[in-house]
């Protein structure tokens, strides 16, 4: 077939001399056939004490190393690259940043996009107003509980608005229902005023 292969003896002698210094790494290759990375793959990696990565090039690795070798398979999206160094550098910030310490705000994970499965919010900052846009007033109301809750509800609508496949894989608590709920009365609302203002159909003769 096209392009090179990469021969198992050389990838089996760095395996084992990576598993001599970590003997309990996992041995991950980074593949288009593997599981797809997610912020979820990533917590779950994060736990381990360190990592073996192997990246592939060419057509790929020899078959054999993978069957002996490698206990997990990770795709970064489903499209192909020339080697796996950049998805092995994505897995590595993506895990790194979930290590303890590694931010300097500890919150900063928890709070990010992914987090239970939803989108984060929108972020502002100064000034108060860019080019005839405002930040959200409730932002600079100083009121935690309500700062809180606009976070909330506006990382909710994004997620139902850009990435509603993620809500159909997790569990809506109390809040979030009660929020859809009330969005869907304010459109139903909207709606009811448009057909309302609307014209309607012209009369038809006898």
């Amino acid at each position: 077939g096209c392009g090179m292969v990469m021969n198992p003896e050389p990838l089996a002698a760095a395996i084992g001399a990576a598993k001599a210094a970590a003997p309990t790494a996992p041995v991950i290759l980074l593949s288009p056939q593997g599981r797809r990375f997610d912020q979820q793959m990533a917590r779950e990696l994060s736990r381990h004490p360190a990592l073996t990565l192997i990246c592939g090039r060419y057509e790929g690795v020899d078959e054999r190393v993978t069957e002996q070798f490698v206990d997990l398979e990770v795709s970064i999206g489903d499209f192909v690259i020339t080697g796996g160094e950049l998805a092995a550098m994505v897995v590595m910030d993506a895990v790194t940043r979930l290590i303890p310490g590694a931010l300097g705000n500890a919150d900063s994970a928890d709070q990010d996009s992914f987090r239970g499965h939803r989108l984060d919010c929108g972020h502002y900052t100064r000034p108060p107003e860019f080019q005839d846009q405002e930040v959200p007033e409730v932002l600079l109301s100083g009121n935690h509980e309500l700062i809180a809750a606009w976070r909330r509800a506006d990382g909710l609508m994004r997620t139902l608005v850009r990435r509603p496949d993620l809500l159909r894989v997790d569990r809506l608590d109390d809040q979030e229902v009660a929020l859809l709920e009330k969005w869907r009365r304010e459109i139903d609302e909207l709606i009811q005023r448009q057909r309302g203002s609307s014209p309607g159909p012209p009369s038809g003769g006898g």
